[in-house]
Parts: C-alpha cells; sequence; structure tokens
C-alpha cells in the first residue's frame, strides 16, 4: 500500500495549527485548484472526532465524490480521517502535531490504495502516489502560511 510521508516546520503554536488543520474552510480555500466543495455533512467550521464529510472536486478532469470520517481525535497532537465512501479501496490520513520550542512539526502520513488491482498499483506508481503528494504539500504550505501570520484569525472556528 502506497504511503506519503511528509513534515512541515511551522513557527506559531500546536493549537493554532492543529485547528488549520481541521478547519473545513481553510481545506477548501487549499483545493481551490481541485474545486473542492463540502456538499454534506461538516461543511463549515472544524471537524471532529466522528464527524464526517463530503467533498465533491474534480481530479484528473472527473468529477468525484470522497467522503470522510474522523475515527481518531485527540487534540491537539493527533486526528485521522478516513475514506468511508470514494474512488480509493483504502485511504487513511493520520495528522501528527509536535510542540518544538516556538516551532511545530505538521507529520502527514497518507495511506491509499486504488482499486483495480494491477492497473491501480500501476497508477499509484506512475501518477497517483506524485499527484497526491503535490496536493499534500500544497495544502500544508497554506497551513503554514496562515499559521504563521494573522491570517488564521479569518478561519472561522480557529
Amino acid at each position: 500500500m502506497p504511503t506519503i510521508t511528509l513534515s512541515t516546520h511551522i513557527k506559531s503554536s500546536i493549537d493554532i495549527c492543529f485547528d488549520l488543520s481541521t478547519s473545513i474552510d481553510l481545506h477548501k480555500l487549499s483545493t481551490a485548484q481541485t474545486n473542492e466543495e463540502a456538499i454534506a455533512g461538516t461543511t463549515t467550521g472544524l471537524i471532529k472526532l466522528n464527524e464526517t464529510v463530503t467533498w465533491q472536486a474534480t481530479h484528473f478532469g472527473i468529477r468525484q465524490h470522497l467522503t470522510t470520517k474522523i475515527t481518531a481525535y485527540q487534540k491537539p497532537f493527533h486526528f485521522r480521517d478516513e475514506q468511508i465512501k470514494g474512488v480509493f479501496k483504502l485511504m487513511k490520513h493520520d495528522h501528527y502535531f509536535e510542540q518544538q520550542g516556538d516551532e511545530v512539526i505538521m507529520k502527514d502520513v497518507f495511506e491509499f490504495e486504488s482499486p483495480f488491482g494491477i492497473i491501480g498499483k500501476l497508477f499509484n506508481k506512475l501518477v497517483l502516489t506524485q499527484y497526491m503528494t503535490r496536493f499534500l504539500i500544497m495544502r500544508n504550505e497554506l497551513i503554514k502560511k496562515f499559521a504563521e501570520s494573522d491570517k488564521w484569525k479569518m478561519i472561522s472556528g480557529v
């Protein structure tokens, strides 16, 4: 199963980083390139344990729906979102936060598996792993930008 692991260093507080990461509103901003919209479940504010969100987005020219649920939540250190309905055979995204002095280490562990057997495995290797890595890096750069400035105050619930 492909796994993407990223670490982002952010000069901010752990609480701000955690809240920005659980913000539906910031996620919408970070995914403007795929026209993501939260269309069901928690559609604004901060998402919490056992809550779901259904995203509508366009990836690879195809409009898709993905419903995730927060299945683990230990504020401000960790949360996990998992696909409960969507295009992946399996998708788990763990978000870890650790305060080190004036900096937060934000770590993503994103596990996924495409359907369609060997064709899915080939697609993961040739296309999807790189695509999802870029997608997560762009999201993390926006979290960092907001957390390291006063922009985080513009986000509902943070």
